[in-house]
């Protein structure tokens, strides 16, 4: 975990990362784009903002520091984040329902060996 300010884009963000798709209490999570290497407050501000689809965070990947805790600014790697309900650094709650929206960020599927 390491503590930066980089700037999180979107659609009406405050200082703490919530954006006006998702602006509860606990939306303070700004997630980095594999894609174009920058910080949006979601998926739907990307969406908006930027003239390219989206790329998923491989899984090999997951080690690097692509999630920012908008009250602390401490970036997570994908792996800690997945892993937590609030951040590590300050204690601030996490939307729990965020982990619903993981497909649209992360390359979750599974795959076997054949």
């Amino acid at each position: 975990m390491k503590k930066r300010n980089p700037i999180v884009k979107g659609t009406s963000v405050d200082e703490q990362t919530r954006c006006r798709h998702y602006h509860s209490p606990v939306d303070v999570v700004a997630i980095k784009f594999y894609c174009c290497d920058d910080y949006y407050a979601c998926y739907y501000c990307h969406q908006e903002k930027v003239k390219h689809s989206p790329e998923k965070w491989p899984r090999e990947e997951w080690s690097t520091p692509a999630i920012l805790c908008g009250q602390c600014k401490t970036e997570l790697s994908i792996n800690i984040y997945m892993g937590v309900n609030q951040c590590p650094n300050c204690e601030h709650p996490f939307n729990t329902n965020c982990s619903y929206h993981y497909h649209l960020y992360f390359d979750i599927n599974k795959r076997t060996g054949g």
